[in-house]
């Protein structure tokens, strides 16, 4: 199987989320960056629309989107404030190229770098409690998800690449360069 074809730097694109059953999850109006030996990078500039199903709002400030090649998790980078986040790691499932755009299953478990004194944590382990359950989650995925959320976790502390300041600046240069008038 050969890899997808990639668009070119600027293209716009939606990333889309589902749930395990299938039921629409997060969409994030995106544009296409480039790769680099992480994967494949999406930003998403100031404004830019992220919805879901009785939630719709604005981007407050630029983002950068790392959809790496194992497909099992997808950074998120933020600018400065307005965020209150630096990072955002959304655990997924089975999130590949699909039909031009990239797309995967939300897995609820999330590793988070907050800008308030919460800092460094692993979030919505109650959602990922109740959902394992619900859509009956088969235990591989389970243990590999958990073992991946605390690896993540021990990477971000570390701000090794690509969780690093450096390398979200140079992706977050790129979307700057793209989207400036």
């Amino acid at each position: 199987m050969s890899a997808p074809q990639r668009p070119a730097p600027g293209t716009p694109l939606r990333f889309r989320w589902r749930k395990w059953d299938g039921g629409p999850h997060w969409t994030h109006e995106c544009v296409y960056l480039g790769s680099d030996r992480w994967g494949d990078w999406f930003g998403q500039p100031a404004g830019g629309r992220s919805h879901r199903p009785g939630r719709d709002f604005p981007a407050p400030g630029p983002s950068v989107r790392l959809l790496p090649p194992s497909g099992d998790y997808a950074l998120t980078h933020n600018e400065a404030p307005p965020a209150t986040y630096h990072i955002y790691i959304d655990l997924a499932w089975d999130l590949r190229w699909q039909d031009g755009e990239p797309t995967g299953i939300d897995m609820d478990l999330d590793v988070v770098w907050a800008i308030d004194e919460r800092g460094i944590f692993i979030d919505d382990r109650d959602e990922w409690d109740e959902h394992r359950v619900q859509y009956g989650y088969p235990l591989d995925i389970v243990q590999h998800l958990e073992g991946l959320a605390a690896d993540l976790e021990r990477r971000v502390r570390a701000e090794e690449a690509p969780f690093d300041p450096a390398t979200a600046a140079h992706w977050l240069g790129v979307l700057a360069g793209l989207t400036q008038p």
